[in-house]
């Protein structure tokens, strides 16, 4: 049996080198920073003259930098040249930034060492575009959100262990040899895994490079607008980065002042967020259904703000001190972490579908200038966040907690704002929720429907909740055909213009309908998209096929493209059938139906008659259930 487990990605080799090249090279990135910081507040008692807390930030500062700098050259750079060359190009800066960056912590050079963390904010600058451009030319589009949630999952993980691995080596008799030789040969690994990154070819060859930081980042955000829906998936990934950002950095604050917790809680709750994160991205694949499922992202931020909240209302009146176990085993702390838990897992659902999306959508010639654009995006959220935070818990002396709660409320107006702006993502979470709750929907050889190109799909037509289903379950959007009446509705009317649908209408009584109907038919079949028909025209009355009428041969006969039967099981007893009566005026026959949706091999237009795909979808079905 195939394994269609993202996890498998791991053990081959277009994957396992470059996922090992990423860990490797967020790990250093957050070791020697975090190192870094610890020996500026506790080793160094500040440089230049400065004291320790303004040197922290400006580290961090120097840190975030070359992301508004050089994205708009590294996004050209990727998108020009061959991705895997790249790659190891910015690993081998790496190690060289890594040798000197060793040397300096082995002699205490601290002054030298901020200035290699503007060089590896460099370096991380110019590997974020080439990231997550390489992987729709290396992944299939049924294994992108897979791809996509082990480098978050990575990502996090290595996030993570470089703070807790720098926090345990700074304990050490001599901390600074120590972490020299562990960046040192971390930086080797990873250029050694870069080596053996397999070729993606150059996107855009002919581009010329031009090598002039604020024109072309600038530049950068004329690309991001080009697709509306591309740029709000952007912002919304970098407004993650601002929650993100904002719930880190108050950990610290978080963990001394409102739970009265030593050094160790900090860990434990930071412990605690990036596993979250990283368990909902990895759950992203399974409940997408490998393919890239938008509907799970307004439940990704529905769950942020709902636990966010709760966060807040579960704070202690009167906290008691505490250390990581207590965080584990007091019942009232363990539901702060158990909230903490819940709001990264969430912020996983949010963000792997988003990067997936941005990634299939945006052309292969302009993908990595748009991912940098991105990281500009994400550099500015986060420093618009460290700023709302000194604003809000400085100026007005918001506590820790209120701060949480001011996030979670702006996350829904934020949210509300993105999802009135781009209607498919409220309409993929309402049929992801109605596929996945009312019906266990199995599927059966979907993967003969082409990734690309025109296609028009034929089902039989059992219930009114047909459409929802195959949406649900076909992995690239699809265009329905359906009764204008509908439209009439105030609800359901409103959900299918959304949806796109095309209404229809008898011919005798509303022409105007019935040729509007295949004028846009046709539209949508020449630029490629997915068209839904259900040629028996109404639900069916006893639970079999009806006879197909002639409108597939005239959509045909003026688009010659592909067919795909399709066949509906299990739906006929359910309450939006007319099995009992008609259909939503009956109590339903079975609940939490078992349906199946099955898939015909591909059909020539030339062989595609009314009568010929009607026996292909009977036969299909089979005999009802």
């Amino acid at each position: 049996m195939e394994d269609h487990s993202q996890f498998r990605l791991l053990s081959e080799r277009r994957f396992a080198p470059f996922f090992v090249t990423q860990f490797t090279g967020a790990f250093n990135d957050n070791l020697f920073k975090n190192a870094l910081l610890l020996l500026v507040t506790y080793n160094a008692g500040g440089l230049f003259g400065l004291s320790s807390s303004v040197v922290v930030n400006m580290a961090a500062m120097l840190f975030i930098l070359p992301f508004f700098l050089f994205s708009a050259i590294a996004g050209q750079i990727a998108d020009r040249y061959e991705k895997s060359s790249v790659i190891r190009w910015i690993k081998f800066a790496e190690v060289l930034i890594m040798a000197v960056a060793a040397a300096g912590l082995w002699f205490g050079w601290h002054e030298v060492l901020l200035l290699l963390l503007f060089m590896m904010g460099v370096q991380s600058a110019f590997f974020g575009p080439v990231k997550y451009a390489i992987l729709p030319q290396t992944l299939e589009n049924s294994e992108l959100v897979g791809g996509n949630a082990l480098v978050e999952m990575g990502t996090f993980v290595a996030i993570l262990l470089g703070t807790l691995v720098a926090g345990i080596m700074m304990k050490a008799p001599l901390p600074g040899p120590m972490i020299a030789v562990a960046v040192m040969a971390v930086a080797i690994l990873g250029f050694i895994s870069a080596l053996k990154i397999p070729k993606a070819e150059a996107a855009a060859p002919d581009l010329k490079v031009r090598y002039r930081p604020l024109k072309e980042t600038w530049k950068l955000m004329a690309i991001a607008r080009e697709n509306h829906n591309v740029l709000l998936s952007v912002l919304a990934i970098s407004w993650f980065w601002f929650l993100g950002a904002a719930y880190l950095t108050q950990f610290p604050g978080f963990a001394k002042d409102e739970l009265l917790g030593d050094e160790t809680v900090v860990t434990i709750l930071l412990a605690i967020f990036t596993v979250g994160i990283a368990l909902g991205s990895i759950a992203c694949e399974r409940l997408s259904g490998h393919k890239i499922e938008l509907g799970i992202v307004p439940i990704g931020s529905l769950g942020l703000s709902l636990f966010g909240i709760d966060l807040y209302c579960n704070m202690p009146e009167q906290p008691m001190p505490s250390d990581w176990w207590m965080i584990i085993a007091d019942t009232h702390y363990r539901r702060i972490a158990l909230d903490l838990l819940a709001i990264g897992i969430f912020g996983g659902l949010f963000i792997v579908p988003l990067y997936a999306f941005v990634q299939q959508e945006t052309p292969p010639e302009t993908r990595a200038r748009v991912i940098a654009a991105l990281n500009v995006f994400n550099a500015l959220f986060m420093v618009v966040s460290a700023l709302l935070g000194m604003l809000l818990l400085g100026m007005f002396g918001l506590s820790i907690p209120e701060f949480f709660l001011v996030l979670s409320i702006m996350n829904l107006i934020v949210a509300a704002y993105v999802y009135q702006q781009m209607p498919e993502f409220t309409l993929r979470f309402v049929i992801w929720i109605m596929s996945h709750t009312i019906y266990r929907v199995k599927h059966h050889n979907l993967d003969r429907i082409p990734e690309e190109g025109p296609v028009l799909l034929v089902c039989n037509h059992v219930s009114y909740m047909d459409a929802l289903v195959i949406a649900g379950a076909v992995r690239r959007p699809v265009r329905f055909v359906m009764d204008h009446n509908i439209f009439s509705t105030p609800v359901m009317g409103t959900f299918f213009r959304m949806a796109k649908t095309i209404p229809i209408g008898p011919k005798a009584k509303v022409p105007e309908i019935y040729e509007a109907a295949f004028d846009r038919i046709d539209e949508e079949l020449a630029v490629g998209n997915v068209v839904c028909i259900f040629p028996e025209g109404r639900l069916t009355s006893d639970g079999e096929v009806g006879a197909f009428k002639p409108g597939v041969d005239l959509i045909l006969q003026r688009r010659p493209v592909t067919v795909v039967p399709l066949a509906l099981r299990g739906l006929w007893g359910s309450v939006f059938s007319h099995c009992g009566g008609p259909a939503l005026t009956h109590l339903p026959k079975r609940f939490w139906s078992r349906i199946q949706l099955l898939a015909d091999h591909p059909v020539n237009p030339e062989a595609a008659t009314a009568e010929a795909l009607e026996d292909k979808v009977k036969t299909l079905r089979g005999k009802q259930t």
